[in-house]
């Protein structure tokens, strides 16, 4: 009983010209000639482009190979099978050439969409449509994670791959993008499924070797994205420059600190005014400001701010009591604490006294 390989109606276009090359080339033995090579070629990467199967069109040539086996011309099976093997192996070759190409042009497509997401450079309702195609329907509130590691990531890395496979595993498809921007993981999710984002937070921190991962809050419309993932971002900036080392922040837990800075003016005054006279002390102002970062970092704990600081206990009451000459506030006063505490987080957000304000 006859074997039948693949659809051969649907492959027959892509067996042109094949009959007459295995007789040409079976018959001395030769090697196919680059002309022949490149008219398989040719055809292996418009039967991809026309979404056919390479099983089915190897299968194909097989079938053809012994309908057309050439007899009487001098061939011989090695000499027929030969000219067989280049012929498709040259189709197979054009056949992955215009998937790569595929590949490389959908890796753009998605490229594109992830830059034009995150920056709301493109119209929104054109994004939206966009958005359809990767799973998420922007017309909802999402909110966005972003995981910054030890060295910077690509998509094709093992982590963002490692990662994305176990929220798959947990999830399913549930309308989540993973992707990575500028060397860090992000991950988008409908803004009222908070467990996927703490999952990704968990994966992506255990991924990273202990990186930090920050979560926008939930916002709405195709402009929500940008805005959530600007959100994270600056929430990892603070966690920088306050050397916050949380694994996980939540932007909705650091509302404070844009509020302080949103007058820069105003900030640099109270830090210039509060903090300016430690300036005097000796050493300058920098031992005096870390002992205060430290203080208030414990909740005004003297021992464990001493133990933190390396100091003894009455080498820290020196400390403190040389701040309260120099500025007039006593940290261990509560009624002076909290200008001074504000005037070191404005400090720490304004780089003080490294740059001048």
């Amino acid at each position: 009983m006859a074997t039948t390989y693949g659809n051969t109606t649907a492959c027959e276009p892509y067996l042109a010209g094949y009959a007459r090359i295995l007789a040409d080339a079976s018959a001395t033995g030769r090697r196919l000639t680059r002309e022949e090579l490149d008219s398989r070629r040719a055809l292996g990467e418009r039967a991809a482009e026309a979404g056919l199967g390479l099983r089915a069109l190897v299968g194909a040539h097989l079938a053809a190979t012994r309908r057309h086996w050439p007899t009487g011309n001098g061939s011989t099976p090695d000499t027929v099978l030969a000219a067989a093997a280049q012929a498709v192996d040259a189709l197979a070759e054009g056949y992955e050439r215009a998937q790569r190409h595929a590949v490389r042009q959908e890796e753009a497509a998605r490229r594109e969409f992830i830059d034009d997401l995150l920056y709301g450079r493109s119209d929104l309702g054109r994004l939206a449509e966009r958005a359809e195609r990767y799973g998420l329907r922007l017309s909802s509130a999402h909110a966005v994670a972003v995981a910054s590691g030890r060295t910077p990531y690509d998509d094709g890395d093992p982590v963002p791959r490692d990662v994305e496979r176990s929220l798959i595993g947990r999830f399913g498809d549930r309308s989540i993008l993973l992707t990575t921007k500028d060397g860090r993981l992000v991950c988008i999710a409908p803004g009222d499924q908070d467990e996927v984002l703490s999952y990704f937070a968990k994966q992506a921190y255990a991924a990273t070797d202990g990186g930090q991962v920050a979560i926008g809050r939930p916002q709405p419309g195709p402009a929500g994205v940008v805005h959530s993932y600007e959100e994270a971002l600056n929430a990892l900036d603070l966690a920088d420059r306050l050397d916050l080392d949380a694994p996980v922040l939540r932007a909705a837990d650091l509302l404070v600190y844009p509020v302080l800075t949103r007058d820069r003016q105003a900030m640099a005054d109270l830090v210039e005014n509060t903090l300016g006279p430690l300036r005097a002390a000796r050493g300058g102002p920098q031992p005096l400001l870390d002992t205060l970062t430290a203080y208030f970092g414990t909740g005004c704990v003297s021992a464990e701010t001493a133990r933190r600081l390396s100091l003894s206990p009455r080498a820290l009451t020196y400390r403190l009591a040389r701040i309260h000459a120099l500025t007039g506030a006593d940290p261990t006063d509560p009624t002076h604490r909290y200008t001074l505490q504000t005037a070191v987080i404005g400090a720490r957000l304004l780089d003080w006294p490294t740059k001048p304000l």
